[in-house]
C-alpha cells in the first residue's frame, strides 16, 4: 500500500478514533436510527456514512477519471485496516492480450499454503486498483493463511467489456496452470471479489467450467453485480444515501458496456446464464442497505436451484463495500471474517487441518 498523505493520515486518525468510541457517543454522531425493509442500519455504519459525507470534494462520478480513481484509492487507505502480512510481491502475469499486473500476499511464507485465492477488486469496472483492494487482500491472507493474488485487470472506458473479463480469466488460468509446479502451495484455488470484482469472479467460474484443467474450486462473492439489464427492488429502496448509488451504477454501466456490450450477455450479467450447474461451491455475502442486495441474493438462489452448494450471508445493517471499511470500528471486520472463514471450511480435510494448526 502506498504511503498516506498528511491529510489522509489526519482523516484516518479521526475516523478510526471515532470508530473505537463508545456506542452512545457514536449514536450522537450518527443521528436518529434508520430502518428500511425490516433492517436497521448499524450505528457504526451510519456514523461512517455521515463522516464520509463530510469529506471535501465532489462525488467521484462527477470528477475526471484520473481524480475519481485517486479518490477511491484515498478512501480505501482512510477506511481500511492496515494489516501486516509476511510478504507482498508485485508480479506480472502473462495474458492473452497483455501482461497483467498482480500482487501476491502471503501471511506465512515459512510454511506451505493450503491454497490460493485469486481476488478481483471492486469499482464498477471503472475505478479501483491494487491499492483500493489492498486492505481486504491483507485481511484474507492473514485470516485464512491462504496465498492471495490480487489482479489489476483493465478498466473502462479505456478498455470496455470484455477487456477486464479477459484479464480476469487469463489470470485465473495462469494461476491454475502454474500452481502444480509450486512446491509450497497446494493446488486448491478460489476466486473472490467485491461488487464488479464479484461479477468477474462469478463469470470466471462460468467461462472456465468446461476447461480441460477445470475451473475454480470455490467462489466467494461479495455483493456481486449479477444483473446489469434491470434494476431490482433494492434499487428503489437504497437509490441514494447508502454509499453506492443508483446514479453511480448507471455511470458504471455506461462505461463498462460501451457501444457494443449487451447487458443480458451472461458474461456481463451472470444471472442470465442459461445453465449454472457444474459451478464450484459458492458463498454469497450481501449488504442490507445496498442497491445490489437483491440481485446478489437472486444469483445465490439460482446457484442453489442448479444444485451448486451455496451459502448466503446477509449483513442486514451494512452498506455496500464493507470489506473496504475494516479500519472503522468492529462490525465490518466481523462481517468480513464470517465470509473468509468459509474459504477455510471449504478446503479439503487435510489442508483445513493444517490451516487450523
Amino acid at each position: 500500500m502506498k504511503d498516506m498523505s498528511v491529510q489522509e493520515s489526519l482523516t484516518r486518525g479521526v475516523i478510526h478514533a471515532l470508530g473505537s468510541a463508545p456506542e452512545r457517543f457514536q449514536r450522537l454522531l450518527a443521528g436518529r436510527p434508520i430502518e428500511i425493509d425490516g433492517q436497521r442500519l448499524t450505528t457504526e455504519v451510519q456514523m461512517a456514512l455521515r463522516l464520509l459525507g463530510a469529506l471535501p470534494g465532489a462525488s467521484f462520478e462527477d470528477l475526471p477519471l484520473d481524480r475519481a480513481r485517486a479518490q477511491i484509492d484515498s478512501e480505501a487507505r482512510i477506511f481500511g485496516a492496515r494489516i501486516e502480512v509476511a510478504s507482498v510481491e508485485d508480479i506480472l502475469i502473462p495474458g492473452s492480450e497483455r501482461e497483467i499486473p498482480a500482487r501476491v500476499y502471503r501471511a506465512h511464507p515459512d510454511r506451505p499454503c493450503a491454497g490460493t485465492v485469486v481476488y478481483f477488486h471492486g469499482g464498477g469496472w471503472v475505478v479501483g486498483s491494487l491499492e483500493s483492494g489492498d486492505s481486504v487482500c491483507r485481511f484474507i491472507a492473514a485470516r485464512s493463511g491462504l496465498r492471495v493474488i490480487a489482479v489489476d485487470y483493465r478498466l473502462a472506458p479505456e478498455a470496455p467489456f470484455p477487456a477486464g473479463l479477459t484479464d480476469a480469466v487469463d489470470a485465473f488460468r495462469w494461476v491454475r496452470d502454474v500452481v502444480p509446479d509450486a512446491e509450497d502451495v497446494e493446488p486448491w484455488i478460489a476466486v473472490a471479489g467485491d461488487s464488479a470484482g464479484g461479477n468477474l469472479a462469478a463469470v470466471t467460474c462460468l467461462e472456465t467450467r468446461s476447461d480441460p484443467s477445470g475451473g475454480p474450486d470455490y467462489q466467494l462473492l461479495f455483493f456481486p453485480v449479477t444483473d446489469l439489464a434491470r434494476k431490482h427492488r433494492s434499487y428503489e429502496l437504497f437509490a441514494e444515501g447508502y454509499f453506492l448509488t443508483e446514479k453511480q451504477m448507471d455511470w458504471y454501466r455506461g462505461h463498462y458496456l460501451g457501444a457494443h456490450g449487451d447487458a443480458e450477455d451472461p458474461r456481463v450479467s451472470p444471472l442470465y446464464a442459461h445453465e449454472l450447474s457444474g459451478l464450484p461451491p459458492a458463498h454469497v455475502a450481501v449488504s442490507g442497505f445496498d442497491v445490489l442486495r437483491d440481485e446478489g441474493l437472486a444469483y445465490a438462489d439460482r446457484l442453489e436451484a442448479a444444485g451448486v452448494p451455496t451459502t448466503r450471508q446477509l449483513e442486514a445493517g451494512h452498506i455496500h463495500a464493507f470489506v473496504n471499511a475494516t479500519g472503522v470500528g468492529k462490525t465490518s471486520g466481523i462481517a468480513l471474517a464470517r465470509a473468509v472463514d468459509t474459504l477455510v471450511a471449504a478446503l479439503p480435510d487435510p489442508a483445513r487441518a493444517a490451516v487450523s494448526d
